[in-house]
């Protein structure tokens, strides 16, 4: 049987600085290749990715968090991926955790894995994003959004909100996540998708790191961001219940693809 082909990308912009010490802590022989998208860095993130050996896809304008994971995944199927992580280039999150994160996914139990920030280890004490720097309005923001996520979703994961995630690629093909926002909301849609869809999700713990390289939306972003993942959740919620359907809970990622394109990175591989 042949083995799972595992692609990391990295949605990047300004982590010149950090992106370095991102890439040497992936353990080795565990990933086949590495997409980095860069959104028009203002920095040597670039020169720096290139140096590094990694595949670099450099868009002509910024076109958002979102837009930037739309490009990576797009690529990532382009690259024939079985498995695809998505993490920041900004070393918060913790890249030797891969195999943990993936295993489910490469044993066939879950289709999205997340990298939860607020899930205590085996035999851990304390709250681990506040530990790890998490400032505490963030921290009490994203235990809000996530009790009302769960709530909506009828899940209990511990967060919803993290940078540090895996999808097989069957979910990838499937989902419409070219419909879906190009700013931070994109996370949450795409958590919202995989359920709609009937896609198993699991999460495993994994440290992180606050400091002063690492990307971070301010106060005011977060409370947009706050605002337009309750959007999503009221929409999905119309959505299951028949009263306001939408394409992007019920479409194929090949319905919204131009022919022209989908051959090549939705086509059977060998």
């Amino acid at each position: 049987m042949k083995s799972q082909r595992v692609v990391v990308v990295m949605p990047a912009y300004n982590a010149a600085r950090t992106l370095e010490r991102t890439y040497r802590d992936i353990p080795p022989g565990v990933v086949d290749h590495v997409i980095l998208v860069d959104d028009v860095s203002r920095d040597e993130t670039v020169e720096v990715a290139r140096r590094l050996g990694l595949e670099v896809v450099i868009h002509v304008q910024n076109r958002g968090y979102g837009g930037n994971q739309k490009t990576c995944y797009l690529e990532a199927l382009r690259a024939g991926a079985d498995v695809v992580v998505m993490l920041h280039p900004d070393y918060q999150y913790d890249s030797t955790r891969i195999p943990a994160l993936i295993a489910p996914i490469i044993a066939g139990e879950k289709d999205m894995m997340l990298g939860s920030r607020l899930l205590r280890q085996p035999g851990e004490g304390g709250n681990p994003a506040l530990a790890g720097g998490m400032p505490i309005w963030k921290y009490v923001a994203n235990r809000f959004l996530t009790i009302s996520e769960n709530a909506a979703l009828g899940l209990d994961l511990s967060e919803y909100h993290t940078g540090f995630r895996a999808y097989n690629r069957r979910l990838l093909e499937t989902v419409p996540f070219l419909l879906n926002s190009d700013d931070f909301v994109f996370d949450t849609e795409m958590i919202v998708q995989a359920v709609l869809y009937g896609f198993r999700i699991g999460e495993i713990a994994v440290p992180t790191r606050y400091f002063a390289e690492a990307s971070s939306v301010n106060f005011r972003r977060s409370v947009v961001y706050g605002l337009a993942t309750l959007n999503v959740l009221r929409r999905a919620t119309l959505h299951r219940a028949g009263l306001r359907r939408r394409r992007q809970f019920s479409a194929r990622l090949a319905d919204v693809m131009s022919p022209y394109h989908s051959s090549a990175i939705l086509g059977e591989r060998e």
